[in-house]
C-alpha cells in the first residue's frame, strides 16, 4: 500500500480529531455533563477537560503500541467499546438521579456592622457549585479507549518514523480537544439560563438527553458483547 505524504496525514489527523468529537457517543455523554450548567463558559471548560482525558488515553495507548511494537487484538477493543457503553449508561443514570433531587442551596448568615454600633444580620443564599472538570476528564479517559486501536494501527501502517507517529497522535489530540470544546459549548446553549427560563422545558431537555444516552449505551453494550 502506497504511503501518503506526512503533511497530508497530519492534516488528516487534525480533521479526524475535530470530526471525532461529534460522534454520537461523545455528544450524548457531553450533553449529560453540560446540562448541569447554567452558563456556557463553564461548559466550555468541561469540554476542554473531556478532550484532555480522551487525548491522554489515545496518547498512552499509542505510545505503548508504537514504542514496543505491540499489536492489541481487535477483540480487545470490543471490550473497550463495551466499557464506553457502560460508562454512557452510568452517566445517564447519574444525571437522572441528580435531576430527581432538588438543587442544594447553601445558606450563609453573618452580621455586618454599619456606621457605629448597629449590627444587621444578612442571609446570603448561594447555589452549591458543581465542579465537573474531574468528571469530564474521567469520562474522556474512558472514551479514548473507543477507536484508539484503529487510529494507532493507521498511524503505524502509514508513517514510518517514530517521531512522525507521535506527532500524528499529538495533532489528533489537539483536534479532539478543540472539537470537544465546541461540542460542549454548542450543546450547553439550550440548557443555559439565557436561552430557557422555563423549568418544564429544561426538565424535558434533561430527560430526553439522558434517556437517549442511556439507550445508546445499552445499544453499544449489546453490539460489542452480545451481537
Amino acid at each position: 500500500m502506497e504511503q501518503l505524504p506526512l503533511a497530508i496525514l497530519l492534516l488528516y489527523a487534525l480533521y479526524e480529531g475535530l470530526i471525532h468529537a461529534f460522534e454520537a457517543d461523545h455528544v450524548l455523554a457531553v450533553t449529560n455533563i453540560v446540562s448541569q450548567r447554567e452558563k456556557v463558559f463553564p461548559a466550555l471548560k468541561d469540554g476542554v477537560f473531556w478532550g484532555l482525558g480522551h487525548t491522554s488515553t489515545i496518547f498512552i495507548i499509542g505510545i505503548i503500541m508504537i514504542l514496543f511494537k505491540i499489536n492489541i487484538p481487535d477483540s480487545s477493543f470490543s471490550y473497550f467499546e463495551a466499557a464506553v457503553g457502560l460508562m454512557l449508561i452510568l452517566v445517564a443514570s447519574y444525571r437522572l438521579f441528580l435531576f430527581s433531587k432538588e438543587e442544594k442551596i447553601t445558606v450563609h448568615k453573618h452580621a455586618h456592622e454599619h456606621a457605629g454600633t448597629n449590627h444587621h444580620a444578612h442571609v446570603h443564599v448561594h447555589p452549591t457549585g458543581k465542579n465537573l472538570h474531574k468528571t469530564s476528564y474521567g469520562i474522556g479517559l474512558v472514551h479514548g479507549l473507543a477507536g484508539s486501536g484503529a487510529l494507532v494501527v493507521l498511524v503505524m501502517t502509514q508513517i514510518e518514523s517514530m517521531a512522525g507517529s507521535i506527532l500524528y497522535l499529538v495533532i489528533f489530540g489537539l483536534g479532539s480537544i478543540v472539537g470537544m470544546t465546541l461540542v460542549a459549548g454548542v450543546f450547553s446553549i439550550p440548557f443555559s439560563k439565557k436561552m430557557i427560563n422555563s423549568k418544564i422545558l429544561r426538565m424535558i431537555l434533561v430527560i430526553v438527553s439522558s434517556v437517549l444516552c442511556l439507550a445508546y449505551g445499552c445499544y453499544v453494550l449489546y453490539q460489542n458483547l452480545l451481537a
